[in-house]
Parts: structure tokens; sequence; C-alpha cells
């Protein structure tokens, strides 16, 4: 990648971070990449799944109906950035938290690189930015609803890693994202005066013991090498110092690797809210909601990712690594095609503070992105070129 298009990716991942939208309101974002990739001389830039994006790069080397998709998505997260960037967020309570600006800024460079080596490869290559991975509605259940997987060979997946250092990358074979579900409950119970708890059902309580008794599906129920994760991540109840609150609700979600530990999970869930509330003369409703599968990995595509990443990098920088326990709706490709996704390192210990995905705090190793964008290009016209 020559200098002029780094500066130009990095440029489009900080204007990006600085102007954040959230899943399903993408709008600012997708006028922008497509004005920023129409100016790089990219042609048949369309809108797709509500607020995303799709644009075709056809190979001009010779003959071929390959496609193959390269998804980048573009959402942000409903955080307050405390990170210092000078490049920060610009709205208040919405922060790239998760890399997805820095997944469309390798996006972007993908495609402008592609354009410019097309006649080195036959075939077409399709990238998407797609919006809403983060929430529901999920964009990549509607990239896969409108059809622009129907006539697609195979898809790449790109997510930036703040446990891997630059400069390497790491691709398993097999399950690697855990589906992902969440969950609302309810818990009902009768208000009282706080002097004299035992005239009401203390619906605070009653969610207590809830969120007790929730953690022993995972460590009571399930073998340890079965992955699976029940996390509550909210929890609300009362109005007043004095006064046993009446209702409390809780979310949460559910994350698992297979589909009988996911319907023993939702099961045992149900069993435990309604039972716990009963026992404390309460009353519980829930809400279920299924939502991505677990992303799996086809073993070919993952050979691919690993020559290109051993060309590029050398073998010793491209690690075989098991999944996460992350969710990621890049699974709707991996049903839909044989599909890889890897992760590209971020970790700089130099630049100050290593932070998780989704923390206030995160931050990119801007270095990586070149490595990344020129990696989905490679990839991607491997996959392309004919076999021998």
């Amino acid at each position: 990648m020559d200098a002029a298009l780094e500066r130009r990716m990095i440029e489009v991942r900080r204007h990006l971070h600085r102007n954040p939208e959230l899943s399903n309101e993408e709008r600012e974002t997708q006028a922008y990449l497509k004005q920023v990739l129409e100016d790089a001389g990219l042609a048949g830039v369309r809108p797709v799944a509500g607020f995303g994006l799709a644009v075709d790069i056809a190979g001009t080397a010779g003959p071929s109906n390959r496609k193959i998709v390269i998804r980048a998505d573009i959402d942000a997260l409903p955080i307050t950035e405390t990170s210092g960037v000078p490049f920060s967020s610009e709205r208040a309570g919405v922060m790239h938290a998760c890399g997805h600006d820095a997944h469309a800024a390798m996006g972007y460079a993908a495609s402008v690189l592609l354009e410019r080596q097309k006649q080195s490869f036959s075939g077409t290559v399709r990238i998407i930015f797609q919006p809403a991975e983060e929430a529901e509605p999920l964009g990549g259940r509607r990239v896969v609803e409108e059809g622009l997987l129907d006539d697609v060979d195979a898809a790449i997946g790109i997510h930036v890693d703040p446990y891997t250092a630059t400069g390497k990358i790491a691709v398993g074979a097999g399950p690697y994202t855990l589906a992902c579900d969440t969950f609302d409950i309810t818990v009902a119970g009768n208000a009282a005066h706080a002097a004299k708890p035992s005239e009401g059902v203390d619906a605070i309580a009653v969610a207590c013991s809830i969120v007790t008794e929730l953690q022993k599906i995972v460590s009571r129920e399930v073998d340890p090498y079965d992955p699976l994760v029940v996390s509550i991540t909210g929890i609300e109840g009362g109005s007043a110092y004095n006064v046993i609150a009446a209702e409390a609700r809780l979310k949460g979600t559910i994350r698992s690797g297979h589909e009988a530990t996911r319907q023993h999970a939702w099961k045992r869930l149900r069993q435990i809210v309604e039972g716990v509330s009963a026992c404390h003369n309460a009353r519980a409703e829930m809400e279920l909601r299924r939502g991505e599968p677990p992303v799996i990995n086809d073993v070919d595509m993952v050979e691919i990712i690993r020559r290109t990443g051993a060309d590029l990098l050398g073998s010793e920088n491209t690690l075989s690594a098991s999944g996460w326990t992350v969710g990621d709706d890049f699974a709707f490709y991996s049903e839909k095609c044989p599909s890889v996704y890897f992760r590209l390192g971020i970790r700089n210990e130099e630049q100050g503070g290593i932070y998780p995905l989704h923390h206030p705090c995160f931050r990119v190793d801007e270095a990586a992105l070149t490595i990344g964008a020129v990696l989905l290009c490679d990839a991607a016209r491997k996959f392309l070129m004919p076999p021998n």
C-alpha cells in the first residue's frame, strides 16, 4: 500500500471515530463512506441492509463467475469515550469501542487496492459495509435476507484484537465465536414500607436470588469444555429509600457454542426464573430473543488466511488460535457460505494502557490497519485464483 492511501485510510478511520453512530442509525456513516469510495474511483456503490453499502469489484484477468465477500461492520456502541485520543468521539454517549471504525477504514482501503489491482484477478470481490452488528435488528441477518450472499462462493470477516500484538493475526478452524441471545426479566412483588418488609414481597431480593441461581447453570450443569456464558448485564428497581420495591428488571445474555447447550440454557433460565419467583411469592415474566448463531470457520478458507498471513507477516506471526466467547453476526454469513473470521492484532503497549473491546478507553494501534487491508485484499485474490 502506498503512503497516500495509508494516510487516507487513517483519515477515514479518524473521521468515523469522531462521528460514531449506533446500530440501525448509521445514516451519516453510510453517506460518508459512499462519498469517499466514489471519490477514490469506485463505481456502483449502492445502499444495502438499511444503512449499509456494497460495492462489487470485478477482476479483468479473465472470465469467471467466482465471487467472494469481504465484510466490514460500521456501527458503534452506547459508551461514553474516555480514551483521551485527539480524535475522540464528538457524540455524547456513543463510541467506536469495538473497532468497527477500523474495520470500515480497512474495507475502504481494500476496495481501493482491489480496484487498482483488478487486472491481476478474475471473478468478483463484493465489499459489504454492514450496519447493525452490535444490536437487533442485526445487519448480518438482513444481508442474508436481501440475497447479498446468494451468488457468493465464500466470505471473509476481520476483527481487531487487543489481546494480540500488532504485526500478528490469529485464526482457527471450526467454531470461532459463540451464539449470542439476550433476555429481559421482570419480577413483580408487592410494595411495603421499608420498616416492615414482611408486609410486602421484595422484588429486588427476588431478583438477586435469580442472579445467584443462574450462575449454577454454567458452574454445575454444563461440561467445562462446552462453552457457555450466562451474564446479567443490568438490574433496576425501586424508587425511594423507604419503600420496598414492587418491581425489579434484569437483562442479560447467553453465549453458547453448541445448539444443544443453547437449548438447555434457555430451558433452565425459564425454570429458574419461574421457580425462584414462585418460592418467594413473587411473579416473573421473561422475554428471550434468539440472536446470531456461532461463527463456523471453514477449513479451506482458514488455510487461505494462513497462507496469506505467512506471505505478508511470516508464519511465526500467523497464529493458530481458538475462538472467542464473543458473538458476531458474521455468523449469518458462515451459515450461508464457506467463511473465515480472523483476528488482527492491534496491541501496542508503548502507546499506553491496553483495554479490552467495549471499554471506554479502548484504542486501536493504527499501524495494524495497513496489515489488515492488504491481507483482506490478498486473501480475496488468492481465493479467486484458478486452481493449478
